[in-house]
């Protein structure tokens, strides 16, 4: 048996000794197309939500997100989430609840939920960098609640985007200021101080808790009528 036989490619391609690259470029391609054709069929804006697949129903921040999903439905906005649960499955239930639209970009992983019932369009990908590019490609911001590190990578995967220009007019909300503002005072005494970011960079994201802040935040920006940091080449 060949060392790599069997192997599913979304994890063969990470061993640099594997030898099929035109396997690695058609799962590739395949990915993005597919997560590409959904994108096609998001007749309006949309935002992307993320947060921790922990967050139970009875949390006072799935209750928040639902409440910032409703708020977006409203003004005629698509909710995109990974399509799981906890604070993923508020963002749908909230967008589908209020009659909007809601949109799950769902991850095959070995151990991993299956997709929410609240949710009107979706796509499992097998891989996390096509689905990341799909999350930013369909949004025209990011609110982030309280999660782990799915929820940090996406965050910081966007906030490098806008920094180095690689994607403008681009708001990023944080709600939950318990949560958030330490990694604000890290982002100021740590990384500012040491020189490792400019000053303008510290004001690529927005602390909230105000669920009509967030949306704003996002919508205004949208609109033309924010005073958001954009990125520059």
């Amino acid at each position: 048996m060949e060392p790599f036989e069997g192997v599913p490619v979304e994890r063969s391609m990470w061993l640099r000794e594997e030898p099929d690259v035109e396997r690695h470029l058609r799962f590739t391609e395949e990915e993005f197309r597919k997560g590409f054709a959904l994108i096609e069929r998001i007749d309006r804006p949309a935002v992307s939500m993320f947060g921790s697949a922990r967050t139970p129903r009875d949390h006072p921040m799935y209750a928040a997100a639902m409440d910032v999903a409703a708020g977006f439905s409203r003004e005629g906005f698509a909710v995109i989430t990974g399509g799981g649960p906890g604070v993923m499955e508020a963002g749908n239930r909230g967008a589908q609840e209020a009659g909007g639209l809601s949109v799950g970009l769902g991850i095959k992983l070995p151990h991993e939920q299956k997709l929410n019932r609240w949710i009107d369009l979706s796509y499992d990908f097998k891989h996390f960098y096509a689905r990341k590019v799909c999350f930013v490609k369909a949004s025209e911001g990011f609110v982030a609640f309280p999660g782990g590190f799915g929820t940090n990578d996406e965050l910081f995967e966007a906030l490098t985007l806008i920094q180095t220009g690689k994607i403008k007019h681009f708001p990023v909300m944080l709600f939950g200021s318990a949560h958030w503002d330490p990694m604000l005072t890290w982002t100021r005494d740590t990384l500012l101080a040491e020189g490792n970011i400019s000053p303008p960079d510290v004001d690529l994201f927005t602390i909230t808790d105000d669920p009509d802040e967030a949306v704003h935040g996002v919508v205004d920006c949208y609109r033309n009528v924010c005073g958001h940091v954009h990125g520059v080449a």
